[in-house]
């Protein structure tokens, strides 16, 4: 059999690229990010970094350890223009600047987005000072999301919490179930809500929640999405996830 060799064309990949490290346990952010991007002309790329229960400080440092290599295997050898790192109270456990340093030493010049820096960036966007805050976590880490927001200027009006320890357990919440848990909670005097933590499946029900409680909702990934395009020049009006989308 004789061999035939065609010189292969390459197609211009001009196309802007979005890198997301995303936790190992986590059920809820691939397919929020996939329910956005999937309309964009935006590329969207996945790595997956090991998440150590149960939900502690200690572990959620511990994993940063490979943050560097997961976010240099999110195409290996190729720029990225924004990553996105898909864990909220890792975030804040590790420090903002931790983060990005060890995923800038991957992908240098890249702008790196968060879940807590981007809903306080969303959150300014939409001039709101009051907020009612829920989230999964135990009490250790509840405190230093509050303590975050009212650092940033935020007043806390209410907080709820499952108090639960495992991040596989968070991802398997009924989203109509905490559709009913958030449209019961204590929202008085409050301007927003801030519902925390990537794994959390609050983003499929967003739209339904502000309809029914009448105030804006910002999750972790809806802040984290907006951001994320945003930081690429991505402006236009996106329909069916809250008043986040429809204000960029």
């Amino acid at each position: 059999m004789k061999s035939n060799f065609v010189k292969p064309k390459f197609r211009n990949n001009t196309n802007l690229k979005i890198g997301l490290v995303a936790l190992s346990t986590d059920f809820s952010i691939e397919k929020d990010f996939n329910s956005i991007f999937s309309n964009l002309p935006i590329g969207l790329f996945v790595n997956r970094l090991p998440f150590y229960n149960p939900l502690t400080k200690e572990n959620l440092v511990k994993m940063t350890e490979k943050l560097t290599e997961v976010a240099e295997n999110i195409l290996p050898n190729q720029t990225l223009d924004t990553v996105a790192y898909g864990c909220t109270s890792g975030t804040l456990a590790a420090g903002v600047e931790q983060i990005v340093r060890k995923i800038q030493l991957a992908k240098p010049n890249c702008k790196v987005t968060t879940p807590i820096t981007s809903a306080v960036n969303a959150l300014k966007h939409l001039k709101i000072k009051k907020i009612s805050i829920f989230t999964p976590y135990i009490q250790s880490i509840n405190e230093t999301v509050i303590n975050h927001f009212k650092k940033e200027g935020f007043s806390i009006e209410s907080f709820s919490s499952f108090n639960l320890e495992s991040d596989l357990d968070i991802g398997k919440i009924d989203p109509q179930y905490l559709l009913e848990v958030l449209t019961k909670m204590n929202t008085n005097g409050s301007e927003a809500i801030f519902v925390s933590c990537t794994a959390l499946p609050v983003f499929e029900i967003i739209q339904e929640l502000e309809n029914k409680t009448k105030k804006i909702v910002i999750s972790s990934n809806q802040a984290l999405i907006w951001d994320s395009i945003r930081s690429v020049g991505y402006n236009s009006s996106i329909n069916g996830y809250g008043k986040l989308f429809k204000s960029n």
